[in-house]
């Protein structure tokens, strides 16, 4: 079954030439019931391709406030909107500062533990969201269906009206992820975000690599769109090969973590999230992303001038 799902999802890209505009008809509008933090939603709910959010992932473990601070850089300058990071006071405020009054850009933070989301709130989190598990696979952890559930019970009890998104595990069969979707959905939770079995990407593999890679986040994605009116990130093993696959298949965003903050250098970051942001239509300039990179290099030599001359 998870074949022939796979083998419709790219026959559907290919036959519409991965025309954005096609993406549209695919997507149902969903009412939000938040009232706080709103516009951190605004693109999720709008049911316009071109500004599908992209979100970058730092990771739920990461608490290295430089390299929080560069990834989140990266996805401004890159054309994202959104910055996940994990649930630390010194961390969220770090990143606010750096995000300052940049239009139409958001920090969600990640956690398993519901009673640290209050003091992220507090100190600037737009979104929370439960997951990302990737980091938590690797010592033997899993998380249930009812594991899930009963966090999502906890934080809407804590936060009733902040923006909540809720990762459905990969290790669930895609039969118990639409249940536990269709049971998130009763909870209101306002976004649902898939996983693929975990793998480091790089640009440099090929392209049928990044697609096999992609195909269980895009085969949730495909299955939960279709299941519940709740607004679908898809994440795990994309890259800018895949993400159309992922929004034809009914995904209303994307998240990407490995194929950014396992990169080299910043200026490497920028332009994969560049390119990730371009085959989403979410509309950048290439131009304008190195003339970003130049000034903000220009900016970092000033800040050090000025710290000797200090």
């Amino acid at each position: 079954m998870f074949k022939y799902i796979i083998i419709y999802i790219i026959f559907v890209v290919l036959v519409e030439g991965f025309s954005l505009n096609s993406i549209k008809s695919s997507i149902r509008a969903h009412r939000s019931p938040v009232q706080m933090n709103k516009r951190a939603l605004d693109n999720f709910i709008s049911g316009i391709p071109t500004k599908a959010p992209l979100k970058i992932i730092s990771g739920i473990n990461n608490y290295n406030i430089d390299q929080a601070i560069q990834l989140t850089n990266a996805a401004i300058y890159g054309g994202a909107s959104h910055i996940d990071i994990a649930c630390d006071v010194n961390l969220i405020k770090a990143v606010k500062e750096t995000i300052g009054n940049t239009n139409d850009f958001y920090c969600i933070v990640s956690s398993i533990e519901p009673k640290k989301f209050s003091e992220a709130v507090a100190a600037g989190a737009d979104m929370i969201e439960i997951g990302n598990y990737d980091s938590f696979y690797g010592k033997g952890m899993t998380f249930s269906a009812k594991d899930v559930i009963e966090l999502t019970r906890q934080t809407k009890e804590i936060l009733p009206d902040i923006p909540l998104s809720v990762t459905i595990p990969h290790t669930l069969s895609l039969n118990d992820q639409i249940l536990l979707a269709k049971e998130l959905e009763t909870m209101k939770v306002d976004v649902i975000q898939t996983e693929g079995k975990f793998k480091s990407t790089s640009m440099a593999m090929g392209v049928q690599e990044l697609i096999e890679i992609a195909a269980p986040t895009i085969a949730s994605a495909y299955a939960l769109s279709r299941a519940v009116n709740i607004p679908i990130m898809a994440a795990s093993g994309l890259t800018d090969v895949s993400v159309p696959l992922a929004l034809t298949a009914g995904a209303k965003a994307i998240g990407v973590g490995s194929a950014i903050s396992k990169l080299n250098n910043f200026q490497e970051m920028v332009m994969a999230v560049s390119f990730i942001s371009q085959a989403m239509g979410r509309k950048t300039n290439e131009g304008d992303v190195y003339q970003q990179i130049q000034n903000l290099e220009l900016m970092k030599v000033q800040k050090s001038n000025k710290l000797i001359v200090d």
